[in-house]
């Protein structure tokens, strides 16, 4: 028995492994060398099906795709800055962000799921030089508490639901200040939710910094609640840096607080590729005190120029038994490519 339980874990590992290289390989072998390929002089060839030909065509409605996206978003965002005066939209410091970003997620004797996410952030100078819009589709609960990228199911390698986590989301919000901003909104079904929120960072020393946020927040589903987020820097050298980062949550309706932290080491490398590793704990004050941890290796690069990034995640989870985690411990990997306008 104890062999055969050996194995299996030896197999399950092994299966991870190959998945893990396979995209790796994708991100780090054959989609860059499209990029690559792009920075060379393009020249007609006589055979018109020739790869490079293929290459330039897919890399040039690349290029049609993202200016379509970002000139559609800066017309809507110029024709609604223009309901509250008369200033020209891009002479006034008038700016569309965003992205739109495609993930899938393979989890070891689950099926493989896929999400699409977007977001959208336009100012309005003739309403006011700080005021913006938002508008977008993410996991619906971690937009309300303002949930930590870090810290989203997506980071986490947990399976999300299309029809019960995703949503639409679209409001105002306003800079009061560099530090303290406010916002108004609605999500899936037209259902209200507002934000107050405090941020800033402070230098503790050459090589160290301290970053804090508290979020306010009201929501019909939520009713009233906080989320804290603690994050301490140390630079160890130009490139190297551990960050350990902590955030709560609690609402009136919770009945306990929600908690996470992470301990990790991010290795910056040549042509803004990224490289860390992190060990993750998650629980709750009700039920289970530690409700999940593992550990992820994250690794992130530039695919096409600097606006389509390339990601790709492995991880090992060790979950208890609590309402609202149901997985065994398990190798988990996820992969994203993200367009950046």
């Amino acid at each position: 028995m104890n062999k055969v339980k050996t194995n299996n874990g030896v197999w399950r590992a092994r299966s991870a492994a190959m998945a893990v290289l396979g995209c790796l390989s994708l991100l780090v072998g054959v989609v860059p060398s499209v990029a690559a390929e792009n920075t060379q002089p393009f020249k007609a060839q006589a055979n018109a099906g020739s790869d490079t030909e293929r290459s330039a065509r897919d890399i040039q409605w690349l290029e049609m795709t993202r200016n379509i996206t970002h000139r559609a978003a800066f017309w809507l965002a110029e024709s609604v800055d223009s309901w509250f005066g008369d200033k020209d939209y891009r002479a006034n410091g008038g700016e569309v962000t965003g992205y739109v970003r495609l993930n899938g997620l393979w989890e070891e004797g689950q099926r493989t799921t896929g999400n699409v996410r977007f977001r959208l952030r336009a100012n309005f100078p003739n309403l006011k030089s700080r005021a913006y819009a938002f508008v977008g589709k993410d996991n619906e609960r971690e937009e309300v508490i303002d949930q930590p990228e870090a810290f989203r199911k997506e980071q986490l390698l947990l399976t999300e639901s299309r029809r019960d986590d995703q949503s639409f989301f679209a409001g105002l919000g306003y800079d009061f200040r560099d530090s303290v901003d406010f916002r108004i909104g609605v999500r899936g079904g037209l259902k209200p939710y507002v934000q107050g929120r405090y941020a800033n960072q402070w230098a503790l020393s050459e090589r160290e910094m301290l970053y804090f946020r508290q979020t306010l927040f009201w929501s019909v589903s939520e009713s009233l609640g906080a989320t804290t987020v603690v994050d301490y820097v140390r630079i160890l050298d130009p490139s190297l840096s551990l960050r350990w980062a902590n955030t709560g949550t609690a609402t009136l309706r919770s009945n306990g607080f929600e908690w996470y932290s992470s301990l990790g080491l991010f290795k910056a490398l040549p042509r803004d590729r990224l490289l860390s590793g992190e060990a993750i704990v998650q629980g709750e004050t009700r039920a289970v005190k530690v409700s999940n941890y593992g550990v992820r290796v994250n690794w992130q690069q530039p695919i096409y120029k600097d606006w389509l990034i390339g990601s790709a995640n492995v991880g090992y989870f060790w979950p208890k038994d609590s309402e609202r985690v149901s997985r065994r411990d398990a190798w988990v990997i996820g992969a994203s490519v993200e367009l950046r306008y």
